[in-house]
């Protein structure tokens, strides 16, 4: 997980309808451009939700003692535009309520002066630790904050189509640095592979971004996965875009889907 500096957390009302904790972008966190990362942005989003979780009573701890987990199924994140190294990050987080088996997750960032610059969605399912068959949520959510006003990215954390015309784009194997304390490959690491799959100078000129991911099947330690990717048609808001799969060497299993925008500053 990410090391902090200048943790802070607030609370809104006596549900903890929000969680707030800031960041300070550090030198591993942006591009050569010095740029802030997508990769980065999903990690501190990522430590947020764990730790709202938690403060919720939804955590880690609650979820092993009842034999389930939570498992990340989709996510979306936009940068608007991407700050330097050196900046503070004010990351918010709210829960949505529950989508048929998915229970939803919102996130903005915040510079210091408290500018939005960035927007995300989550979806998360909850499944039995053992059978990994998912559970209905309601019962295990009840009486959290619903926040039914609060739409951060509302078109965030949708289900991808397969793309067609891939190519082959390189090879990953998951190895001690993408595993996280779970000892599962950690959300963000995905979005790493993903960012180390395209071109370098692309990504480093974009000045905004927009990265949904689903996540479709495990890459257990010391498994391979071919990596593809496909152009998409652009749009007025993302004049470059593109689809990225991942699927295991051995099987062909999809084990994730990708489709990343790039463009202009958007603020």
């Amino acid at each position: 997980m990410l090391l902090r500096s200048d943790a802070l957390s607030c609370y809104s009302g006596s549900m903890n309808e929000y969680h707030e904790e800031e960041f300070r972008a550090c030198a591993w966190d942006v591009d050569r451009a010095d740029r802030l990362t997508m990769a980065a942005a999903y990690n501190y989003c990522q430590e947020v939700a764990g730790n709202h979780a938690s403060l919720l009573g939804v955590g880690s701890t609650y979820m092993k003692a009842n034999g389930i987990v939570w498992i990340l199924s989709r996510m979306s994140a936009v940068l608007d535009e991407r700050p330097p190294s050196g900046t503070k990050v004010i990351v918010r987080t709210w829960p949505r309520g529950t989508d048929r088996l998915f229970v939803v997750r919102d996130y903005e960032l915040r510079n210091e002066a408290g500018a939005v610059f960035g927007r995300g969605r989550s979806a998360w399912l909850i499944v039995d630790a053992t059978s990994f068959r998912p559970r209905r949520p309601e019962a295990i959510v009840a009486g959290l904050p619903v926040n039914a006003s609060l739409d951060a990215l509302p078109d965030g954390a949708r289900a991808l189509a397969a793309a067609e015309h891939h190519v082959r784009a390189g090879g990953r194997s998951v190895a001690y640095s993408d595993l996280d304390y779970n000892g599962h490959m950690n959300n963000a690491r995905y979005v790493q592979w993903i960012q180390d799959a395209l071109e370098p100078d692309a990504l480093a000129d974009a000045l905004a971004m927009r990265l949904d991911i689903n996540y479709l099947a495990e890459l257990r330690p010391g498994a391979s996965a071919d990596l593809f990717q496909s152009p998409l048609p652009a749009t007025e808001a993302w004049p470059t875009r593109v689809a990225v799969e991942g699927r295991t060497t051995a099987e062909g299993t999809v084990s994730f889907r990708a489709e990343l925008g790039l463009g202009a500053c958007r603020t």
